[in-house]
């Protein structure tokens, strides 16, 4: 037996529901919807900050993904999907919205406004100001659950860089949050 053909796992199998809302099934999207919708939009709001851009991107998400859901064969997980969805629309509107930008810039963006002072908000402020690229990696991680190598795929970077950026994100959360 070759290695190349023991080194490949076979897809995953896609679900009853995706597989229904391919063919047209409006309740089996809404299914899926309901099933993704709080995720995706825990990562729009901890990567912008800002509850109404974090409630657009969301809904952005999933009309892309309705629109292009015949597209998804079922290579990954349908949340890696929807995150790799969520994040291009997040490049988007940081590129609209400052001038273009890539996930290798080092500014650090605003905290979330209007919040009252505790651990978990210290937290949520901590993360928002982390550099643009460890804070997606760390929220996809470690918040999400992707593996690096899904986390590499969808950000067109190496499993490497994605575990140099998760470590980088970590020491320098600690280092704000014990300061």
């Amino acid at each position: 037996m070759s290695m190349a053909l023991r080194s490949r796992p076979p897809p995953p199998v896609l679900d009853d529901a995706v597989r229904a809302a391919q063919r047209g099934d409006v309740e089996s999207f809404e299914t899926l919807y309901r099933a993704h919708v709080g995720r995706i939009y825990a990562f729009c709001l901890r990567s912008c900050g800002d509850v109404h851009r974090a409630e657009n991107l969301t809904q952005d998400t999933f009309v892309r993904a309705y629109k292009h859901l015949g597209a998804f064969k079922g290579d990954s997980a349908l949340s890696t999907w929807l995150f790799s969805i969520a994040l291009n629309l997040i490049r988007d509107d940081y590129r609209k919205a400052k001038g273009d930008i890539s996930l290798d810039d080092t500014a650090e963006p605003a905290a979330p406004r209007h919040r009252e002072m505790n651990a978990a908000i210290d937290l949520e402020r901590a993360i928002a100001r982390l550099p643009q690229k460890a804070r997606m990696v760390f929220l996809l991680h470690d918040v999400h659950g992707l593996t690096h190598q899904q986390i590499a795929a969808g950000l067109d970077i190496t499993d490497g860089t994605s575990k140099a950026q998760l470590s980088r994100a970590r020491a320098l959360l600690r280092e704000r949050l014990t300061a």
